[in-house]
Order: C-alpha cells, then sequence, then structure tokens
C-alpha cells in the first residue's frame, strides 16, 4: 500500500495522545477542536484504520505506529536545527534546560550562575519537568539539555537517538522527626521502624519487592503520598506524620526538625544524568552548561 499524509496531522495525533483530550489537543496547537477532528478523521481516511480510540482517548495499534513516526521526524528535525545552530553560533545563542524538581532546585541554580556570569549574552530557560516528560521534549526541540535519574537497582536504557551522561549518584537516605528515638543512629534498616511508621514516596523500589519497606502499598502504612514533589513528603515528616525515604539531594536545606540518617541493608542510589540529543554538532551554550552541571554535581 502506498499513500501520503500530512506530517502536521501526526503532531495533532501526538497532541491528542499525549493530553487523551481532543478539547486539551487543541488548546495546545491553537486550533478548534473541531480542526484537531478533521485532522485525525483525515489521517484515518488516508492510512484506512483508526488511530486513535474516543473513549477513553488512546492510540490504536495503527496510531502507535504513527506516534513512532512523529517521534523519529521531529527527532531529526531537531537534531538537524541542533546541529546548524551550532555551526553558526558564536558567544550568544539560547539554551533551555529541563529538570526535575529537586534537581532544579540544587543543581541547576549554581550551574546557571556561572553560565550567566561567563557568558551573560546567552538567553536561558529553565522547565520543570516531571521524568515521563523529558525524552518527549527532548524529540520535539522543546528543550536542549534535560537532567534525568534513574535507579541503580533498576537502569533504564537510554532512548533511540539521545545520548545520556552520569552527573551523580543520589544516595536514598531516611528523614525522621528530629524527636524519633533513631534521630540519631548511624543508620538504620527497613526493620528497624515499624511498617505504619513510613510515608510512602514515588521513590522507586522496582526488583526490591520485600526488602525495601513501602514496596507493598497495603493497607498498614500510615500514610501514603502520591506526588512527584518530595518536598511535600519531608514537610510530612517535619509535621511527625511519620519517616520516609527521600533523596539526599532534597535533603541539603532539610528543615530543623528533620534528622537524615543513611539507610543500609539495602543502599538504594538514583542516579542522576543529563540527556540531550545524539548530535555531531552541539551548541557552544549545551556543551558550557554539561560542563557547570558537573561541577555543581562535583561540589554537592
Amino acid at each position: 500500500m502506498s499513500w501520503l499524509f500530512d506530517p502536521r496531522h501526526l503532531v495533532t495525533l501526538a497532541a491528542v495522545v499525549r493530553h487523551g483530550s481532543f478539547a486539551a489537543a487543541a488548546d495546545e496547537l491553537g486550533y478548534t477542536q473541531s480542526a484537531v477532528s478533521q485532522q485525525i478523521a483525515e489521517l484515518e481516511r488516508r492510512v484506512g484504520a483508526r488511530v486513535v480510540v474516543r473513549r477513553p482517548v488512546r492510540a490504536t495499534e495503527a496510531g502507535q505506529v504513527l506516534l513512532d513516526t512523529e517521534a523519529a521526524i521531529s527527532m531529526s528535525m531537531s537534531r538537524a536545527a541542533t546541529e546548524i545552530t551550532a555551526l553558526a553560533e558564536g558567544t550568544a545563542g539560547e539554551v533551555r534546560l529541563g529538570a526535575f524538581i529537586s534537581a532544579a532546585a540544587t543543581l541547576v541554580p549554581p550551574a546557571l550562575a556561572r553560565l550567566r556570569a561567563n557568558h551573560p549574552a546567552v538567553h536561558m530557560h529553565l522547565r520543570e519537568l516531571e521524568q515521563s516528560e523529558t525524552h518527549g521534549l527532548l524529540y520535539r526541540g522543546e528543550v536542549d539539555l534535560a537532567i534525568t535519574f534513574d535507579y541503580a537497582h533498576a537502569p533504564a536504557p537510554v532512548p533511540a537517538g539521545l545520548r545520556q551522561d552520569h552527573l551523580m549518584d543520589d544516595p536514598i537516605m531516611v528523614a525522621l522527626p528530629i524527636d524519633h528515638p533513631l534521630a540519631g543512629a548511624d543508620s538504620v534498616t527497613p526493620a528497624d521502624l515499624p511498617s505504619d511508621a513510613w510515608i510512602n514516596t514515588a521513590v522507586d523500589f522496582r526488583d526490591l519487592a520485600g526488602s525495601v519497606v513501602g514496596a507493598d502499598r497495603g493497607s498498614g502504612h500510615r500514610l501514603d503520598f502520591d506526588g512527584m514533589d518530595f518536598r511535600t513528603a519531608l514537610n510530612l515528616v517535619a509535621a511527625g506524620l511519620g519517616v520516609a525515604l527521600l533523596p539526599r539531594l532534597l535533603l541539603l536545606d532539610a528543615p530543623p526538625s528533620v534528622a537524615v540518617v543513611p539507610m543500609r541493608q539495602p543502599t538504594l542510589v538514583r542516579r542522576l544524568y543529563t540527556c540531550r540529543l545524539d548530535t555531531k554538532g552541539v551548541t557552544a551554550s549545551v556543551r558550557r552548561l554539561e560542563g557547570y552541571l558537573r561541577e555543581a554535581a562535583g561540589e554537592l
């Protein structure tokens, strides 16, 4: 079969599936909802298959093939734009950095400060991201560089077309209220604390089920925290609502009402990376920022 379709319709399809909504996709793209529906209908007519299920909105198998194609096109266009910009750029330019919340609050400020001090003509843009957004934004050229993470016990593969460089290791620590009996301990194990004392967080326990308290998210736990901003969990600890496993990066300026103790048996480590398109040409601003991020990580 041979058929042609407008690549812009693939962008519309990606927005519809990403948001799970025709209306939200229309808002993002600056179209009317009717125009989005018409583009999806035209795409389905041209490929001869349904590409989305309407309720709830999700991609069909044919739609997923087209989404993969859209990602590949976006990545190729972003790579070309990056390489062309790198050829022309001097000391000015722009750098768009994406980072998850705790990295944006700790690693990023000193790195951007160095970039500003040494290259004041560079325009900087920082975007706080959830981990799940990062790779798509890099593919679409909406950020130039990102800080990502995985866990030593559950490494994540690097998506095709991206380059990932290790930045630092961020051990997971036990945060306790300052008046807790174990607040002055050299280290603790999950077994040292009863199951109903723990505040569950988004720390990843894959492949460690049964060996870390919190892997079993049953009714025995006092409090489940469903969110990505660990600072909320830290404040829950500070209020005396329980203890939690939190990354050390977040705990560098923990409130005085929180004690931080290393965990043993097992040791959990979050690994941080810089991530960008894997291109031959990289803008000078991105290379400089990568270097400043490594310096900031080394100091931490």
